[in-house]
């Protein structure tokens, strides 16, 4: 994890599937306290993320929120509860317990996390044991002013992206509207659901305003799209045995404003707010979102930063 600035250099886009050579870097699965609680995670040298170091005295905190172990829907049972055998690694159902980023070890009937450790171990607030998958799609148009022309950075010269951004009630910070794949789920659903649901709150409408949603949303979730990340995410919910996952894909509207002008958003499910954002590297946002929204503007040949030194390439 020898990462300058704000290089992620290792994490690899789209390609991240060989856990063995591939370098993650641990940061917000660092955090204390835990989400939503008063726990402290055990502290983690730098030196020591890595389980090829050896360290005996090693001595995590174990902890699994009140809300997992009421055993909603969406969360596993504890591992030694009886009838319980999850099968990690591969399919189990309906849930996808295969990792992105290729096997991970189970030890003692429990997954390792594959970045290391984390100081904490049981589920936090997260479902599953091993990965918990999540989608998050980057809706983007371009910047444009009254004329309907595209708005350049005056200083760069590129053209400047928005992005559909949420403002999450748990924490308070800016986002994608992404969320959980549900069991049996395709991926290419859960970006669509989970954008109607925070972005433009189609839990809340009428079936008709929901078939109308429907058939704008068609034409931008039925276009080309771009998967921009696939694997592990620094989130501060990880644990040694839980993990967060994700598909980031972009949809992208270049007309100019046909498709997604007259899209009403509002905030719905975990959003508090939801508006058009211009990204730049000064957005500060939840988890790794700020290093999936760099990959859009770098795919797309839009303005990220003033700073010509902090352009990171392979």
């Amino acid at each position: 994890s020898d990462l300058s600035g704000n290089c992620w250099s290792h994490l690899h886009p789209v390609n991240m599937f060989n856990s063995y050579n591939v370098k993650f870097h641990h940061s917000k699965a660092l955090t204390s306290p835990y989400p939503g609680s008063h726990i402290e995670r055990s502290q983690v040298p730098e030196d020591k993320v890595s389980w090829l170091t050896e360290w005996k005295d090693y001595n995590p905190v174990e902890y699994t929120a009140k809300s997992v172990l009421a055993g909603p829907s969406w969360a596993d049972p504890q591992i030694n509860d009886e009838g319980f055998s999850p099968r990690f690694n591969e399919r189990d159902g309906e849930v996808e317990r295969k990792s992105l980023n290729g096997l991970y070890v189970v030890e003692n009937g429990r997954p390792r996390n594959p970045a290391g450790r984390t100081g904490l171990t049981g589920r936090g607030l997260l479902g599953r044991w091993g990965p918990n998958h999540a989608a998050d799609p980057v809706v983007t148009r371009w910047k444009r002013d009254g004329s309907g022309n595209k708005v350049a950075h005056p200083v760069t010269g590129k053209n400047i992206l928005q992005f559909v951004a949420i403002k999450r009630r748990d924490c308070g910070e800016w986002a994608i509207p992404g969320g959980m794949v549900d069991p049996g789920e395709k991926i290419t659903a859960t970006l669509r659901r989970e954008f109607e649901e925070e972005a433009l709150n189609s839990l809340q409408k009428s079936p008709e305003e929901k078939a109308k949603l429907e058939k704008q949303l068609q034409k931008l979730f039925s276009q080309e799209h771009l998967v921009v990340y696939r694997g592990y995410v620094d989130d501060p919910r990880n644990t040694d045995n839980a993990w967060m996952e994700t598909e980031a894909v972009n949809y992208h509207d270049e007309t100019a404003g046909e498709t997604m002008d007259n899209l009403p958003l509002e905030a719905g499910d975990d959003a508090g707010m939801v508006k058009w954002v211009d990204i730049s590297e000064k957005l500060e946002l939840y988890a790794s979102h700020s290093y999936f929204i760099k990959l859009v503007t770098e795919k797309r040949g839009a303005h990220w930063s003033e700073d010509p030194g902090s352009e990171c390439h392979e």
